[in-house]
């Protein structure tokens, strides 16, 4: 959410970001909003000068009535001013019921108009012009065929998605076995490599009221994403950043305390609404996974500089497990209303011979901050709002099919990365049971 100052001051500039962000439907918001903010802050200052009205008359009238003991005709003017107290009583009544009124239309038309994104986002409609920016390690393509990653896990007795289809539905499975182990073991290894950056590792609550959810996410991602709890005001969570995040809902964070540089552990659940073609089945895209999320709030001043050791922190983590992957700049189009700036960390498939998602890092800017309140009190006592930034740093199942597919060997088996093997009780790979 963009600061209201900035559309009274600038409004083409809003109105160009929007252009930006292919999102010309918005555009009669940005004049939506400057109305409201008209008739809010005539009905505030209308109300300010009753309320100064009020108490000078409210003098006035104490006056006369002392006055009243000795000039009877003081007291009929102490009721004139009675009533054109109770009068503008009446109007401020109204007043401060209009404030509200137009203090809730202004915040959800302001929640729907897009953040300012970075002058350095590419510009384009949607994610077929996300920009590639480099690569890390050489894609290979073995010289024997790759299975689905499914089959790799069946192998392996490692999964089992029809039990799951007859408890839960689609989208859901059981990890078994060594696969079982591997998914933790990356896990933990994610854990103790950000742990080795200086981050605070976290265990964060798995579901948020819906006031949090508001404030860490737009309302098309909200609906598209989350899961309520019917009768609650609970939400599961998608993804750890929110309610990591919505920990500091109307906290004032004092500025030496910057930066706070937090790694969560958590489950996520998602809906993933929308069609599913033959790379989204098996483990690709579920309606339940487990994450290990870095998190960082800084000084306006240094976020910009975190999200990009940011990133740089997955490359190091998924090539320390001989996995090739490539940074990807999001482009205007393909960044969520809150997202100021983007990349997306993409592993290489040999079997598909492309790159796919693993990673997503944004800079938030101050829209989270804004939206819950979130404030630094600088050693001279300014107060200024937070940046906050999130990005993925292993999301296991699906990582598990990059880490497969790159360490398949011809034998059917799997080379485990040396990383994980302390977290494998040794193993050195994984061998198909049939």
């Amino acid at each position: 959410m963009i600061d209201i100052k900035l559309i009274r001051e600038n409004p083409e500039l809003v109105r160009e970001n929007i252009r930006k962000k292919f999102q010309e439907a918005k555009l009669p918001l940005v004049d939506r909003a400057l109305e409201l903010d008209r008739l809010n802050r005539a009905a505030i200052n209308e109300a300010s000068e009753l309320r100064a009205r009020r108490n000078q008359l409210s003098k006035q009238i104490g006056a006369l009535m002392g006055q009243a003991k000795k000039d009877p005709a003081k007291a009929g003017e102490a009721e004139a001013l009675k009533a054109q107290v109770k009068a503008d009583g009446e109007r401020l009544a109204q007043l401060e019921e209009l404030e509200g009124k137009y203090d809730g239309e202004l915040r959800a038309v302001m929640m729907r108009i897009p953040q300012i994104i970075d002058p350095s986002v590419p510009i384009g409609p949607d994610d077929s012009c996300n920009v590639e920016v480099q690569r890390f390690g050489e894609p290979k393509v073995p010289d024997f065929p790759i299975p689905y990653h499914t089959q790799i896990m069946e192998s392996l007795n490692g999964i089992d998605l029809d039990g799951a289809r007859r408890v839960a539905g689609n989208g859901f499975y059981y990890l078994m076995g060594d696969v079982a182990r591997l998914h933790e073991a990356v896990l933990a290894y994610a854990r103790d490599f950000m742990i080795g950056k200086g981050f605070t590792y976290v265990i964060p609550p798995f579901m948020m009221h819906g006031a949090i959810v508001e404030g860490v996410m737009s309302q098309s991602d909200m609906d598209a994403m989350m899961y309520k709890i019917e009768g609650e005001d609970l939400y599961l969570i998608g993804t750890s950043e929110h309610s990591m995040i919505g920990r500091y809902i109307d906290q004032i964070i004092p500025e030496a305390s910057l930066p706070h540089t937090l790694t969560s552990y958590s489950p996520c659940f998602r809906k993933e609404k929308g069609a599913h073609g033959l790379e989204e089945r098996g483990v690709y895209r579920i309606h339940q996974f487990e994450k290990q999320e870095m998190i960082v709030m800084c000084k306006p001043e240094d976020s910009m500089t975190w999200y990009e050791r940011m990133w740089n922190y997955s490359v190091e983590l998924f090539r320390s497990m001989d996995i090739p992957v490539r940074q990807l700049e999001c482009c205007s189009g393909d960044l969520a209303d809150l997202k100021v700036k983007s990349c997306d960390i993409e592993a290489w498939s040999p079997r598909q011979e492309k790159y796919f998602e693993v990673c997503s890092c944004s800079n938030l800017g101050d829209a989270q901050a804004r939206r819950l309140k979130i404030r630094i009190r600088g050693e001279d006592g300014k107060m200024t709002l937070a940046h906050t930034l999130n990005n993925t740093v292993v999301a296991p199942p699906r990582m598990l099919i990059a880490l497969l597919e790159n360490n398949l060997c011809a034998d059917g088996s799997v080379r485990i990365p040396e990383p994980l093997r302390p977290y494998m009780g040794g193993k050195e790979r994984l061998v198909p049971a049939k």
